[in-house]
């Protein structure tokens, strides 16, 4: 599903050079749940950024599902985001005054979907939050906020998601419950990617990459136990 060969991402700050990521090599196949973890300024969140399609690397190569990453033009490099990758991120983001059925909708009208009500409804229900469709995010709590945005991120049925710290600003079992979300959806071969500093989180994934310095330093098999 992922291949990464080479991928490098340097900034220009001023007249000094950067290096946020210095050329890392995985792939990552249909059906994984793997976390990248790392210090701040370890290159994780660059490598979420090239991953998801917001930024583009200096160089290397990255292939999504066969397709070639670099070379796109700006509206290609949208469509694939909104096509074929859900986003999850630490802060919700989402429309403060928009109901969670309005938000949950907003990648099928970019789209141009039909019937996007009914999809958005039926995502919702299927992260158990049917029942306060029409609630605004300050009428919700943080986990509901969260389940909001993961029924976001799968309703164009993407072939990936990525999460960025999901759990970060929730409480432990509220947290809980977010990663039984996950695993439910790994199960039913969702391919997850998740970025997190929490080492109880990662340790739920089944494949655990280390990033330090711009580079991964350890890529290993979790043995997880059943949920």
């Amino acid at each position: 599903m992922i291949e990464v060969e080479r991928l490098a991402k340097i900034y220009q700050i001023g007249e000094q050079k950067v290096t946020a990521l210095a050329g890392v090599d995985f792939s990552i196949d249909k059906g994984e749940f793997v976390a990248i973890m790392g210090p701040s300024g370890s290159g994780k969140s660059t490598l979420m950024n090239l991953l998801g399609c917001l930024d583009l690397p200096s160089s290397g190569v990255y292939r999504l599902e066969n397709l070639d990453i670099q070379g796109l033009k700006a509206d290609q490099l949208a469509e694939v985001r909104n096509r074929r990758i859900g986003f999850v991120f630490q802060n919700f983001n989402l429309l403060p005054r928009a109901t969670a059925q309005e938000n949950t909708e907003l990648p099928l009208l970019y789209g141009r979907v039909p019937n996007a009500s009914q999809i958005a409804l039926e995502a919702l229900e299927r992260v158990g939050l049917s029942h306060r469709a029409k609630h605004k995010p300050t009428e919700l709590s943080g986990g509901e906020r969260q389940r909001v945005a993961i029924a976001r991120a799968l309703v164009n049925r993407p072939a990936i998601i990525l999460a960025d710290e999901p759990t970060g600003n929730l409480d432990s079992i509220t947290g809980a419950e977010i990663m039984k979300l996950f695993h439910d959806l790994n199960r039913e071969s969702v391919t997850l990617i998740l970025v997190t500093h929490e080492p109880e989180i990662a340790q739920q994934a089944k494949r655990i990459i280390q990033m330090r310095d711009g580079k991964i330093v350890s890529d290993e098999i979790n043995v997880v136990m059943p949920c």
